[in-house]
């Protein structure tokens, strides 16, 4: 086992390399760079998202500032810059601003020295937000792993229970009704679930019951602590039962079959010609080997959860966690951020991949990655 996972770090290492490569250069040839994007302001065409991720101070704004003073000359020589909107600009200006980002220098410069930083765990300070990404991340964090985490949790505590008595009633009526839930559940997005509960439960049209904004209350700091456990889990119900809905259909099926897999094995009928009753060999038998696929995917979900299923929830309920930090990242063209989350992520994922395999191998010893062929 040791083997096995010293191979799986050391393999971290080229994985997370080739996923930075090609990252890299889709996002080169993207159009409309932090360039473009600072340019945008300063000529009065840059985007909303740019000026609210710039809003309260950056050095970006510092160099608009800076642009106001320098001289509109040289038209004929901004006409021909590889930048769009930067006509009218003085091409020293332009110059500055290319140094000011690192554009300077060439492509494949920028990516390893990237990467050398990005090794001592130093991922840059963000173009438009005058912060550190490492800072952007730890402040945007909680929100994201207070949803990742219930989220997964209540997933999981639904689709297991429901999914075994699925398999157990199997064809039955209450098999059929329950997997209309499920396609119902599975049918309906999560975004659209979440405008559903705020009209209802959050004064959109019938009940004020629940909070709409953020995950605590203005008053937070001044309520004990039982009071700031209850208020935290009050602001969770909804964008969490929102996740919730669309997260325990696929996961209820996966549990359901895998049940039904294992029922009908030979070793289920041996447990019983040996006159153990259903729930001996449904528990003490048939539950180990079913829920090793379901249980051991618990990393995965997590991150999958964490990191791709709360961007529109985080939007709709003000929440201001990673998905929208990467959102807004993206529309700026906040180079580090959007990198450094992504190398973040991407070494996170990869490192609970491993732990997913070790969960295999304690659930069931008698797996042993080591003695495969590679």
């Amino acid at each position: 086992m040791t083997a096995y996972i010293i191979r799986r770090l050391l393999l971290i290492v080229p994985t997370l390399f080739v996923i930075m490569v090609i990252n890299f250069a889709i996002i080169q040839l993207a159009p409309g760079g932090p360039v473009e994007q600072l340019i945008g302001q300063i000529t009065g065409t840059g985007t909303d998202i740019t000026e609210r991720v710039t809003r309260g101070g950056s050095g970006a704004e510092t160099l608009t500032d800076t642009s106001q003073s320098v001289p509109g000359g040289g038209g004929g020589e901004a006409s021909s810059s590889r930048y769009r909107g930067a006509q009218g600009l003085d091409p020293k200006f332009i110059e500055e601003l290319e140094e000011q980002f690192g554009f300077d220098k060439p492509v494949h410069e920028r990516f390893f020295q990237m990467l050398g930083s990005y090794i001592m765990f130093d991922f840059g300070e963000s173009f438009f937000r005058d912060r550190k990404v490492v800072d952007l991340v730890i402040d945007k964090m909680p929100v994201s792993i207070s949803l990742g985490l219930w989220t997964t949790l209540l997933v999981y505590l639904i689709s297991i229970p429901l999914g075994v008595a699925k398999a157990v009633r199997d064809g039955t009526p209450f098999d059929v009704w329950t997997s209309g839930l499920v396609i119902v559940g599975n049918a309906i997005p999560a975004f659209l679930f979440a405008v559903f509960l705020i009209v209802v439960f959050a004064g959109g049209s019938y009940f004020d019951v629940f909070p709409l904004r953020g995950l605590t209350s203005t008053n937070w700091a001044e309520l004990s602590w039982p009071d700031r456990i209850a208020d935290y889990f009050w602001h969770l119900v909804l964008p969490v039962t929102s996740m919730v809905i669309g997260g325990f259909a696929s996961l209820t099926m996966l549990t359901k079959n895998s049940f039904l897999d294992q029922i009908n094995l030979q070793y289920v009928t041996t447990a019983r010609a040996k006159g153990l009753n259903e729930r001996q060999v449904l528990y003490g038998h048939v539950f180990r080997n079913a829920m090793l696929i379901v249980i051991a995917g618990f990393p995965s979900a997590f991150i999958g959860i964490l990191f791709t299923g709360s961007l529109f929830i985080e939007i709709i309920f003000s929440l201001d966690g990673l998905g929208l930090l990467g959102f807004e990242a993206a529309f700026a063209r906040d180079y580090p951020v959007i990198f450094g989350t992504l190398f973040f992520f991407s070494l996170l994922g990869l490192i609970m991949s491993l732990v997913g395999d070790i969960m295999y191998m304690i659930i069931d010893p008698r797996i042993d990655f080591e003695t495969r062929e590679t």
